[in-house]
């Protein structure tokens, strides 16, 4: 059986045009690579996982800043498609964010950013009421806006889960007043050298007293909360064509599950599931699959 009950996601974050070359080898310091055709493709870590999370079934309200050009129609067209509402995104004199992404052979790829409007993304649009579900953020816009969306989604019962990516320094009090933190290897390394503790999602858990979850890429994921300690290896992919949105995928899927009730173990093997399929697409947004795809991924794999 699918799982077919809707839960609300609010996700204040970022929107980008990407504009993707596929390339024979990623380029070193000073080297030029001739690569085939570019896309441009819709992106942004924000609009990424809002995307995940709406395909995913959730009902998904996305709060952010897009310019006033032709790149803001690319950067918003996964989250029209999927039919998250976009009523909370501003236009402003800024231009679209935008990332030049390589991509290579095996999937892997180097990510430059320019913010453009995600700069201007402000905690202050987004209402009340849309604060009392699950608040989805990363940290393409503002930190000082992520924390102050952190603090006030929790002083009204939101459940606040943050994507330390990419990783940069958050106020305290807005970190310990998250519900769920979610962090790669490398930026749960970076925190615990900030904090002095491990790297580890136990060591986080412990030093910050709030649930976090550490992804590993294809060693699976990790979290510690109050309630437990949790390990759910990663699945298989078919092919690897891009890990550019995997990140995202189970960070938006993960919300999606969390947003039903489901327990957080069970949301991240739902995440890892979904995840699995993303990497076999090109695209972030765009190889974002839908909750039929991921229920058929997670049973195969309990038949």
């Amino acid at each position: 059986m699918g799982v077919t009950v809707a839960g609300a996601v609010t996700v204040f974050g970022s929107a980008n045009a990407d504009l993707v070359f596929p390339v024979p080898a990623l380029p070193e310091g000073g080297h030029t690579v001739m690569g085939g055709a570019w896309r441009a493709l819709p992106g942004g870590k924000g609009a990424n996982q809002a995307v995940a999370a709406a395909r995913d079934g959730a009902a998904v309200r996305f709060f952010g800043a897009v310019g006033r050009d032709p790149l803001a129609a690319v950067a918003l067209s996964a989250l029209r498609e999927s039919g998250a509402d976009l009523s909370g995104v501003a236009e402003t004199d800024q231009p679209t964010g935008a990332a030049a992404i390589c991509v290579d052979p095996a999937g892997r790829n180097q990510i430059a950013v320019s913010p453009g409007a995600n700069a201007l993304a402000r905690a202050e649009t987004v209402p009340d009421g849309a604060l009392r579900g699950v608040v989805l953020m990363q940290m393409e816009v503002p930190p000082g806006e992520v924390s102050a969306l952190a603090l006030r989604a929790r002083a009204l019962g939101g459940r606040v889960v943050l994507n330390l990516a990419p990783a940069a320094p958050l106020d305290q009090a807005a970190l310990r007043a998250l519900h769920l933190l979610v962090v790669n290897e490398h930026e749960a390394a970076w925190l615990a050298g900030h904090l002095g503790c491990g790297e580890g999602a136990a060591a986080l858990h412990a030093a910050l007293g709030i649930g976090v979850a550490v992804t590993r890429g294809e060693e699976g994921a990790e979290a510690a909360t109050a309630e437990g300690r949790w390990t759910v290896p990663a699945l298989p992919a078919a092919a690897v064509v891009d890990t550019t949105g995997a990140g995202d995928c189970w960070c938006g899927v993960l919300a999606a599950a969390l947003s039903r009730g489901a327990a957080l173990p069970e949301a991240m093997r739902r995440a890892a599931a979904a995840a699995s399929i993303a990497v076999s697409r090109p695209g972030a947004a765009s190889g974002m699959p839908r909750a039929a795809e991921t229920d058929a991924r997670l049973g195969l794999m309990r038949s």
